[in-house]
């Protein structure tokens, strides 16, 4: 008897642990890799979001191509007066950004050579130096050059023209 019982208990015991089976080992891993409360909250405002958006722009198409439908032939009609007027505005605010843009390089400049004086070293001063340096180097030595050939020639001017 006793080994009836305990045949039965195992049999009992392997009922009771179920095989796994593909299907269950596919939603064990889909429960794993399961988003959080913040991330889905995170996904549903990101859909909402999205969908208010491209409402907004097929509004805005919709009223773009309306708009251009019925405001079409006073366009046409008026556009003698569009064209001149839109071209000095095209080039009053081109040649007011060209100003400002220039006076703001003006200022710029003026700002580094304030600095370079001022003895802060700006940023390319230790270029300007050099370059600065290079220059004197040169001029020097060509005044060297000369003061060394310039006696030459004139001493053969003197031989070539004795009376000059």
């Amino acid at each position: 008897m006793a080994d009836r019982h305990s045949g039965s208990g195992q049999t009992q015991q392997q009922q009771r642990t179920p095989r796994p089976t593909p299907g269950s080992a596919f939603l064990r891993r889909l429960h794993d890799h399961a988003p959080n409360s913040t991330q889905l909250v995170g996904f549903l405002t990101l859909i909402v979001s999205g969908c208010i958006l491209l409402f907004l722009t097929s509004l805005t198409i919709t009223a773009t191509v309306v708009g251009l439908i019925f405001f079409t032939p006073l366009i046409l009609i008026s556009s003698p007066i569009w064209v001149p007027a839109g071209t000095i505005f095209f080039f009053s605010v081109a040649g007011f950004l060209s100003v400002c843009g220039f006076g703001l390089a003006v200022l710029a400049g003026l700002s580094w050579i304030y600095k370079y004086f001022r003895g802060w070293n700006p940023p390319g001063s230790g270029r300007f130096d050099y370059a600065r340096s290079r220059i004197a180097d040169t001029a020097s030595h060509v005044k060297d050059y000369a003061r060394e050939y310039g006696g030459y020639l004139q001493s053969k001017v003197k031989d070539a023209a004795p009376g000059a």
